[in-house]
């Protein structure tokens, strides 16, 4: 609508009108303002169709036309009825050619953390319930303290064989499992050891 957009965001219309071809083309015709002999026609959109159709499309562009009613129908004919009807061919394709929707993307797979703390221990953490049962089925119990299930470690064969049947029970519903050290963080009551201040020793004295 170019300058039809502007006038009317600028300006309060005292009279538009609009006109209909056969067809259901329509334009829509204003006063140019500060210009009394000139009128602004646009094209307007066609209805029926899905605002996807619109995409990609160039809209055509308003002209300005004279006063005089058959040299404004001529520039009407000339210059913008070619432009509308080609933009409308391009709405026309895209609606029967749609494109197609975006790719999903896919969601991460999911994964059981298991933690190896002091002592043997191990803590394994998840919000999926198909997840919690088979590390139940398999040995590790629920702690509400470290809202992780936990396996002991004062028998590391047994152990190792419950992670190995966890992680096989998991496969089978395609979570995965990571397998992690905690990280180091000094304990709170220690601190850094000051190192000695150099000592400088003197030449001694020499006597004759």
């Amino acid at each position: 609508m170019n300058m039809l957009s502007s006038a009317i965001a600028e300006v309060v219309l005292e009279h538009d009108a609009v006109l209909t071809r056969d067809d259901g083309a329509r334009l829509y015709v204003i006063s140019r303002p500060h210009h009394g002999d000139e009128y602004l026609v646009g094209a307007l959109a066609p209805p029926g169709f899905d605002p996807e159709a619109f995409r990609g499309v160039r809209e055509p562009d308003g002209i300005a036309v004279p006063d005089d009613p058959f040299r404004a129908s001529d520039h009407v004919m000339v210059d913008l009825l070619p432009r509308y009807d080609k933009a409308v061919a391009q709405v026309q394709h895209n609606a029967d050619h749609p494109a197609p929707p975006p790719p999903t993307l896919a969601p991460a797979p999911e994964r059981v953390v298991m933690t190896w703390f002091g002592e043997g221990l191990l803590a394994a953490k998840t919000e999926s319930q198909e997840a919690a049962k088979a590390l139940h089925d398999n040995g590790f119990a629920w702690d509400p303290q470290e809202l992780a299930f936990v396996l002991s470690g004062d028998d590391t064969a047994h152990q190792a064989r419950c992670v190995r049947k966890a992680g096989a029970q998991l496969a089978q519903h395609g979570i995965g499992v990571i397998m992690r050290h905690p990280p180091a963080r000094p304990a709170l009551e220690t601190t850094a050891a000051t190192p000695p201040a150099p000592t400088h020793s003197r030449p001694a004295a020499r006597t004759r």
